[in-house]
């Protein structure tokens, strides 16, 4: 009989933490895979703070999980979210969505080394999970990494980072923001309601951009991974005509009606003059975590022989994978464990650092 997600739960609901409760009563466990015989999960602690008490903790966790019976191997890692800063004085009066301001030339954020675009043709390929998990593996290598959540009507990153934190504002003119999994971080989505729709023209999308980019305090990062909506609007328009982006990165399944709309996110970002710094195959193959078969579903190295054809980085091949779809519904991208899956990810941030 197969090991469970329930029986494992069940053994780590008896891990006590040091100010009461389990891990499991405390809802701390976060994107636990079972799979034959191996068992993976992290535990993410609500402040780097308190993440110190609870190395014990995971110990403890560890050796539980691994005297069950089946289990083979064990790896657990633990992560925390970064606090949001207190803020000072009264409620902040920042207002996102106002009409952009005039800039001359191209801007360049204060501190940013690098304003890195990740785009697609089409929605549904993965873009924002790749953006994610991309930030996340750079972090892993020792890079200063900052997330900007640019799809504005579509904010996906708040629940795939793990954090749901209102940013403060301090003075009503900065925004401060979060931290998770080595990462700062920034979305609309932190500034509104899980459910609300976001119903704007396009000159208050390009004002919103604007100060997403010029009214938060990123420090200084090594690289901003701006996560874009799909297509090529006023977004894309607004980032690579006002402010110095390094370049962009495309992704797209292998199909060919996905790889028709990634043609058109190239020629956008060659058309306003921003580089490409390489693509990515997204959903690449499918490898059945019951009988080990490989398929490859929607056609195989589409993106490989598109990036050879037209002279550009391929950066790598993604999989189709529960794995990742669950860590990141859970908050915890799959690049911030020791997940096989995660290997692929950090090739990529190797190969975007060797470009950079």
């Amino acid at each position: 009989m197969s090991l469970t997600r329930d029986e494992v739960l069940s053994v780590l609901d008896t891990v006590a933490l040091p100010d009461g409760g389990t891990l499991v009563t405390r809802d701390l466990v976060r994107a636990l895979v079972v799979e034959d015989g191996a068992v993976r999960f992290v535990i993410e602690a609500e402040s780097p703070e308190a993440a110190k008490t609870l190395a014990p903790v995971r110990q403890a966790a560890e050796a539980a999980v691994a005297a069950m019976a089946g289990v083979q191997r064990v790896s657990v890692a633990l992560t925390a979210h970064g606090p949001a800063a207190k803020p000072k004085g009264p409620a902040p009066s920042l207002k996102i969505g106002r009409h952009p301001t005039e800039q001359p030339g191209k801007q360049p954020i204060a501190g940013v080394k690098h304003i890195i675009a990740v785009g697609s043709g089409k929605g549904g390929v993965g873009k924002s999970t790749v953006a994610s998990n991309l930030a996340v593996a750079l972090a892993r290598h020792g890079q200063r990494v900052g997330l900007l959540d640019a799809d504005i009507y579509g904010p996906s990153q708040p629940r795939m980072m793990g954090v749901a934190k209102r940013p403060a504002s301090p003075d009503g003119k900065m925004i401060i923001p979060l931290q998770a999994h080595g990462v700062t971080m920034i979305s609309i989505g932190l500034m509104l309601k899980e459910d609300e729709a976001v119903i704007w023209r396009g000159p208050m999308l390009m004002g919103a951009l604007q100060q997403l980019l010029t009214q938060v305090e990123w420090g200084a990062l090594d690289v901003l991974i701006v996560d874009m909506p799909p297509g090529t609007g006023d977004i894309q328009l607004t980032l690579c005509s006002k402010f110095d982006v390094r370049g962009a990165i495309v992704v797209s399944t292998p199909q060919d009606v996905a790889l028709l709309d990634a043609r058109k996110a190239l020629r956008a970002f060659q058309t306003l003059k921003t580089p490409i710094l390489g693509l990515v195959e997204n959903m690449s193959t499918f490898i059945c975590p019951k009988c080990g078969h490989e398929e490859h579903i929607f056609g195989e190295g589409g993106v490989r022989s598109e990036a050879e054809k037209q002279g550009l980085q391929f950066l790598g091949e993604l999989p189709l994978s529960v794995e990742v779809r669950l860590a990141g519904d859970g908050g915890v991208p799959v690049a911030a464990t020791d997940s096989p899956v995660a290997a692929a990810y950090e090739r990529m941030a190797a190969r975007l650092i060797e470009v950079l």
